[in-house]
């Protein structure tokens, strides 16, 4: 008998168990603040967090083809609207977290100067996350655009799969400059910031963050949401370089 009561424990208590661990879809910029605010959570909850990074426009075309993450964190608010429209954000956790600033970078032992976008023009190779989904790229395409540079500079582009890859081409030599967060550029050692757009000249950037409805651990997922508003996130994003945004808390 009291084999078989510890054996129904188990079964109740299995699930539950189970449903500790929370899988976060968040866009490639934030890697370095969300694997250390991961950390932090799991000793202090006891709640294991997993990452998938990435462009946030090819993770929200996951998350609607049914991916079962529990947190989505896009570098954009479009992208966050898409898994809206399909219903598969939970009611009332959606909250604008971060913003951003764009750079433009070059390897460190280049000696070129970039005093405006219009200085583009003479870049012969420039990297981009991919301007025609992924939200730096369309950050970085609206900038020179208003600057009047975008239909120069567009034959330059070399598109990247995100903005770190951008960085990454960058870094490596392959092209001469990149438009990038300032997040980025800040963790790297093999580029140097040529030119910070000022807030005013680009558009405004913003992470909005979301807890979804197909996860295997939604109520996991609310909860992580609302620590990521909470102080000790805080902390973690503003020493990466994210300007956090006033917001309410999740209810």
């Amino acid at each position: 008998m009291r084999t078989i009561l510890l054996a129904l424990l188990l079964t109740v208590s299995l699930p539950a168990l189970a449903a500790e661990k929370v899988l976060v879809f968040a866009a490639a910029s934030t890697t370095d603040a969300l694997q250390e605010i991961g950390r932090t959570y799991m000793k202090e909850k006891g709640v294991t967090v997993e990452f998938s990074f990435g462009a946030s426009s090819d993770l929200a075309r996951q998350v609607i083809a049914g991916a079962p993450a529990d947190v989505f964190l896009s570098a954009d608010t479009a992208k966050l609207e898409q898994v809206e429209k399909a219903k598969l954000v939970q009611e009332g956790s959606r909250v604008d977290l971060l913003s951003n600033r764009l750079v433009v970078v070059v390897p460190t032992d280049s000696k070129r100067k970039v005093g405006s976008a219009a200085d583009l023009r003479e870049v012969k190779q420039l990297a981009l996350a991919d301007p025609a989904a992924v939200p730096a790229g369309l950050y970085a395409k609206a900038w020179m655009e208003k600057a009047g540079v975008w239909k120069d500079v567009e034959p330059r582009v070399v598109p990247a799969l995100d903005v770190r890859a951008a960085l990454a081409a960058v870094e490596t030599g392959r092209v001469d400059a990149g438009v990038v967060y300032a997040t980025d550029a800040a963790q790297s050692k093999r580029v140097r910031v040529a030119l910070t757009i000022p807030e005013a000249d680009g558009p405004r950037i913003v992470y909005p963050a979301a807890a979804l409805t197909q996860g295997k651990a939604s109520a996991a997922g609310l909860a992580f949401v609302k620590y990521l508003q909470g102080e000790a996130a805080r902390r973690v994003f503003e020493k990466y370089g994210f300007i956090v945004l006033p917001q309410k808390p999740t209810p």
